[in-house]
């Protein structure tokens, strides 16, 4: 495994290719301040942060029998001495995330109560753009032994842009598409990670914080294209790696525990792209060739006289030379001559309309996007 030598401001830093990985794929092994300081300012296309959390735990928590304990966050990397002490840790990283994020990039940041308000409010003071908080609701949450608090059910996503006038990028066809054809909500019901993906060592969590593959694949696939480059600065076992590999994005981890790093190495070893690029992607519908519905008459695969009806035969109207349509009692283009038929405000023709092909009815969109993929 090939190691570089980077300096930071008093750190050495190790960068370590992951085994397996691409070559835009990454592991930088040091403290994250001074490893952000060696790379090049507006290098990359998102940031996830996954920070410590500041919980502010005091003594042993136990389950009700009063005998177990509950395996929390108590990690050193997770204690700050005062708000002040952590406030000033959040906004240096911060500002170093900035710097080094693409203009018209994006940043995700994950936190509970316990700090996740604090870093809202240094995101917006260090002029970030918030777009989105997004709450992940957890479907198996851990139950509060105590019975003195509501369970603590959630956490919470902000996502912003690098600036206000940044032109980020959100792939709403593809969160729609998850989301059985509605736009994508703002709150998230996913699982922990838990049974085969949770990474254990010695039969104990190998990390105490892994996120599910489900949460990050969201976030990487709502705001980056295949190729762009993801930088988490608080890697942890690769959660943000795995997904960003297999999805065909770049990444760089930054991860100070070497024993963090050769888990999250071992883990991205035996991950895969899962398809190829074009497959990874879904362009945005206003990014796609206009394919007017005349083409299809002008290359002879609609003929002029042919009947379209939609998937009910309810309605039926016939194609003209000139790429219009016309009812019983209505002309004009696919779409107002199948509002009419429905007595609909607007209608989305290329979805409406139907053709006969050998005794079955094929919606008239399959033909648009064969041209589509003629074009490319």
């Amino acid at each position: 495994m090939p190691i570089v030598a980077i300096m930071g401001r008093d750190t050495k830093v190790e960068a370590r290719k992951s085994n397996g990985a691409d070559k835009t794929g990454k592991i930088l092994q040091g403290e994250c301040l001074d490893v952000m300081a060696s790379l090049p300012a507006a290098s990359v296309d998102m940031v996830f942060a996954d920070p410590p959390y500041n919980l502010q735990l005091s003594g042993e928590l136990l389950r009700p029998n009063n005998h177990s304990r509950v395996d929390g966050v108590d990690h050193d990397w997770d204690q700050f001495e005062t708000f002040k002490a952590y406030d000033a840790f959040t906004a240096d990283w911060l500002k170093a995330a900035r710097r080094v994020l693409k203009p018209d990039g994006s940043l995700w940041v994950i936190g509970s109560y316990h700090n996740i308000f604090r870093v809202g409010a240094t995101l917006q003071d260090l002029g970030f753009w918030i777009l989105n908080d997004v709450i992940w609701r957890k479907t198996n949450p851990m139950p509060n032994f105590r019975g003195r608090r509501f369970t603590n059910a959630h956490e919470t996503l902000i996502w912003c842009a690098r600036d206000k006038v940044s032109r980020y990028r959100f792939n709403y066809e593809a969160m729609k598409s998850l989301n059985e054809d509605l736009q994508m909500r703002s709150d998230w019901l996913l699982p922990l990670c838990t049974g085969p993906e949770r990474l254990k060592k010695n039969g104990k969590k190998a990390h105490p914080t892994q996120k599910p593959e489900s949460l990050l694949h969201r976030v990487i696939l709502a705001s980056t294209e295949v190729g762009d480059v993801v930088l988490d600065p608080f890697f942890g076992s690769g959660t943000t790696g795995a997904v960003a590999k297999k999805l065909g994005r770049g990444f760089i981890g930054i991860e100070q525990d070497a024993e963090y790093v050769k888990i999250a190495e071992q883990r991205l070893a035996k991950v895969c792209q899962v398809a190829e690029d074009d497959l990874l992607s879904t362009p945005a519908k206003r990014a796609q060739p206009r394919i007017p519905f005349g083409w299809l008459v002008e290359r002879g695969i609609l003929q002029p006289g042919a009947t379209l009806t939609d998937h009910r035969r309810r309605h039926k109207a016939l194609v003209r030379a000139d790429g219009t349509l016309i009812s019983a009692d209505f002309k004009g283009s696919i779409h107002q001559v199948g509002a009419f038929v429905q007595k609909a405000p607007a209608c989305n023709g290329w979805q409406f309309w139907h053709a006969e092909v050998k005794g079955k009815l094929v919606v008239i969109d399959v033909y648009r996007q064969k041209l589509r993929a003629e074009l490319h």
